[in-house]
């Protein structure tokens, strides 16, 4: 049955995102040897049992945990097709709202595609796989004809089970089975509690310094290519994590102290989860003009302050899905959720502490004139913990570059960022 399914395979069912050729179907033979060497039995632990159509969003149902799936358009006529990695093809079809037929095959051993027809174009807008891994809700939002054109040209949207619970770590796993991922980032770890140095006891204030980027988002590049911003971060933040543990009056952890990969949201949860008075993400900016130079400070807001600090927030919110893998889950809902939980208070925090950073890392860090902009980031979104990110730099400035990976430097940055704790902390103390 499976045979046949890959034998009818329409050529758009080989297709990758914008009609670019994807991986080959394997013939019907080499899967009849695949599945010998697996005693027989389909390759993938689990099977796609169920699908359900609502008026704005379709879910798919498993008999065991699969590993992973991705989502893309394809165009003319307009379709969505899933691939689901760990997952043999059932036989299961649904129709309603925007979607006109479904249909199954198996694109690979492990990995069972659906394709939704669609009565109307729509488009994926969001995703998430239930606790156990077991069923995948996508969210569908009907668009214009030429919004699907756009849509079908980019990357795949991938969402991913919780970790412990995928088919390939579950204990209900067939530990015989020949599994082909979707090859997340294997740098991608399940958040750590870090080590928290500074002064003892728990009465002092924490902050916590985020070093953006890591693992496989090597952030921006210097202009010859041969610096990341991912190393830059990672350097200054070490340097301020130094300069505040030897400060002695607060508390102070990285969210990273290695070259590891964090989504945008565990980033920020781990502030505030350790209950962090201040959350301070470190990076370094990036500008087709090569004669950008200057530090900037980004606090939240629900509009962008320009269209520069638009453009930022785009593209680091964009960090959790390099390379069409969507590891964060952040949707639109969920961001305008978080910001209307954002106290007022916080913001207000934030922006105060954004002055300050200026005011006491200037004598020894260049600033842009529009030092302070307001921006939708993701990493700033925790609504009780005042959270600014600070672009050191711009590495794509040759200047600046030099200076980023200059340990005076980093040092300089760390003495402004130490200052600036102290002050704030002092106020707050003495608004008490």
């Amino acid at each position: 049955m499976v045979v046949a399914e890959l034998r009818l395979m329409d050529f758009d069912w080989t297709r990758g995102p914008g009609g670019r050729q994807g991986k080959p179907v394997l013939s019907g033979l080499a899967f009849i040897v695949l599945a010998a060497l697996n005693g027989g039995a389909p390759l993938g632990a689990a099977v796609v049992s169920g699908v359900d159509v609502a008026a704005n969003g379709v879910t798919l149902r498993f008999d065991e945990a699969v590993q992973g799936a991705s989502a893309f358009m394809i165009d003319g006529p307009s379709r969505i097709a899933v691939d689901v990695s760990g997952a043999q093809a059932g036989g299961a079809s649904a129709s309603g709202g925007v979607v006109a037929q479904t249909r199954q095959g198996q694109f690979t051993p492990s990995t069972a595609r659906i394709v939704f027809d669609l009565t109307t174009p729509a488009v994926v807008s969001g995703g998430s796989f239930a606790d156990d891994g077991r069923s995948l809700t996508l969210s569908l939002r009907p668009v214009s004809a030429a919004a699907f054109t756009v849509a079908s040209r980019s990357d795949r949207q991938s969402f991913w089970p919780p970790f412990g619970m995928r088919a390939n770590g579950s204990s209900s796993a067939n530990r015989n089975s020949v599994t082909i991922p979707l090859d997340p980032p294997p740098d991608r770890a399940a958040p750590r509690s870090p080590r928290i140095s500074g002064a003892r006891g728990t009465n002092r204030p924490l902050v916590v310094i985020d070093a953006g980027h890591g693992g496989h988002d090597a952030g921006a590049l210097s202009a010859d290519g041969s610096r990341r911003e991912k190393d830059a971060a990672l350097a200054i933040a070490k340097a301020i994590r130094d300069e505040l543990a030897e400060f002695g009056r607060v508390r102070v952890a990285l969210t990273r102290e290695d070259d590891r990969f964090l989504v945008l949201g565990d980033r920020r949860e781990i502030a505030r989860r350790l209950k962090a008075d201040l959350f301070l993400s470190v990076h370094a900016d990036s500008a087709p003009n090569p004669a950008a130079r200057g530090a900037t400070v980004y606090t939240l807001s629900e509009v962008a302050s320009d269209r520069v600090a638009a453009q930022l927030a785009a593209k680091e919110n964009k960090a959790d899905v390099l390379n069409g893998v969507d590891l964060g889950g952040e949707n639109n809902d969920v961001s305008s959720i978080l910001i209307d939980l954002a106290r007022r208070e916080t913001m207000n925090v934030s922006s105060a502490f954004a002055a300050l950073l200026q005011r006491e890392m200037s004598p020894m860090v260049p600033f842009k004139g529009e030092f302070h902009r307001f921006a939708g980031l993701i990493v700033l979104k925790a609504p009780d913990v005042p959270s600014v990110l600070l672009e050191t730099g711009y590495i794509s400035n040759d200047a600046d570059m030099r200076l980023l990976f200059s340990r005076d430097y980093q040092r300089d940055i760390a003495v402004g960022v130490r200052r600036a704790v102290e002050a704030h902390f002092a106020r707050r103390l003495a608004s008490r």
